[in-house]
């Protein structure tokens, strides 16, 4: 029977039969054991299903996986050792040395970094482009080797909201997907394949888990992109693969193929595999995803319109306020609210910020964003420290941003934490 999304996040993915455990099995094993040498050559010629090695598949993380495809409302998914791994894939599974892709250049700085140092090196080229350009203005960036496009639905740390319809317009007439890392909204809050977007990645580590304890990562297929209508940009999918005995992905697999090549090919040659501990964490996360969001929105609701009300605050920036550039854009796109994170600058320098930070007694200083404890970063001071307040205004982020992940605490609390912590400077 067909369910709502907060019934999927308890019994999608994982059917136990009469007698099976109720609770998904963490299948702890490196390996598999077959009573014939044929049955595991067909494994390797990918002419059965089934498992061999985890360090390609795992019955948990498949299990997980198809989980977050029905949430997402995709057609198959893989999970991955990190959401940095998943990113790379994404991209990587479609490029090789010579093509071009464009991303955001509001995407998160781990991202931007594998995107414009990293992959280079692989002589794959990255244009990073503003996400708020009219669509004929980024429709100048597209070459003739452009293979994909990417983006995030919320951005990090920056908080603003990716137009999917016009990225998605400009990726298919142009004839590649469009990626986008759906991390921070959850399919609880947003599902992008509803708006033309093809692919979505996810850092696991951050809502899905929401206990900050499990480091993971996803790719999601819609299973929409004609890859063969494609087929002269697309040769990795489309074309005989010698490695794997002249198989043609998108022919033998058709809406499966996708995620079939990223794990014969990307998964065996890497080996960036998500543990089976990890994916179950990642499925005990996901049971209770609908309540979590939920919560991480209405206190991000409460707090944000604190901070907008306080004379200290330089600035804010939440789609969920009335007055925020990106709310249009967040009523359209995200169903049930944004998410819990928000950025904010208090008025002053650095040393400003540092001062108001340290005197918060709830939230965490913290890398991490994105789980049930308040946590926040300084990203001047912190992640992008070695960057002058020049460097940081060309990555997108303003010298005095504060990034502020709000937790499953009560609200009044967080707020009288913020009240005292404004009140030091």
């Amino acid at each position: 029977m067909d369910t709502r999304i907060e019934t999927k996040c308890l019994h999608a993915g994982y059917e136990p039969k009469n007698g099976e455990p109720r609770q998904l099995p963490i299948y702890q094993s490196t390996t598999f054991k077959y009573d014939s040498s044929d049955h595991m050559g067909a494994l390797f010629d990918l002419e059965a299903e089934g498992y061999f090695y985890t360090r390609l598949q795992n019955p948990t993380n498949d299990l997980v996986a198809s989980k977050l495809a029905e949430l997402e409302g995709g057609v198959a998914a893989m999970l991955t050792s990190s959401g940095q791994a998943a990113n790379f894939f994404a991209i990587f599974n479609i490029c090789e040395a010579g093509d071009h892709f464009i991303a955001s250049s509001s995407i998160y700085g781990g991202t931007y970094n594998l995107f414009g140092v990293t992959m280079a090196k692989l002589g794959i080229e990255c244009t990073f482009v503003d996400q708020d350009l009219p669509i004929e203005e980024l429709d100048k960036y597209f070459k003739p080797n452009t293979k994909a496009v990417f983006g995030e639905t919320i951005t990090n740390p920056t908080c603003t909201i990716l137009d999917f319809e016009k990225f998605a317009t400009l990726a298919h007439n142009h004839g590649v997907p469009l990626i986008v890392d759906n991390t921070f909204a959850t399919p609880v809050n947003c599902q992008p394949f509803k708006y033309g977007v093809d692919i979505v990645t996810h850092s696991t580590t951050k809502y899905l888990d929401g206990q900050g304890v499990s480091v993971g990562g996803a790719i999601v297929d819609s299973g929409n992109f004609d890859w063969m209508a494609n087929k002269d940009k697309f040769p990795g999918l489309c074309t005989p693969d010698e490695s794997y005995h002249g198989i043609t992905y998108a022919e033998k697999f058709g809406k499966g193929a996708y995620i079939t090549k990223a794990t014969a090919q990307l998964m065996r040659d890497f080996g960036c595999i998500q543990s089976p501990q990890n994916a179950f964490y990642i499925n005990l996360g996901m049971e209770t995803l609908h309540v979590r969001m939920q919560r991480h929105c209405e206190n991000a609701q409460k707090v944000a319109e604190f901070l907008e009300s306080q004379d200290k605050v330089a600035w804010i920036h939440y789609a969920g306020l009335k007055n925020d550039k990106y709310h249009d854009l967040a009523e359209k796109y995200l169903e049930n609210g944004t998410c819990g994170v928000l950025c904010f600058a208090v008025k002053g320098d650095r040393d400003t910020a540092i001062k108001f930070m340290d005197n918060l007694k709830l939230a965490t200083i913290a890398t991490h964003v994105a789980d049930a404890r308040t946590c926040l970063l300084h990203p001047a001071s912190h992640t992008h420290r070695q960057l002058t307040d020049e460097q940081l205004i060309e990555a997108g982020i303003s010298p005095d941003l504060i990034r502020y992940s709000v937790g499953l605490e009560n609200a009044d609390d967080l707020i009288a934490d913020l009240k005292q912590a404004l009140e030091t400077i």
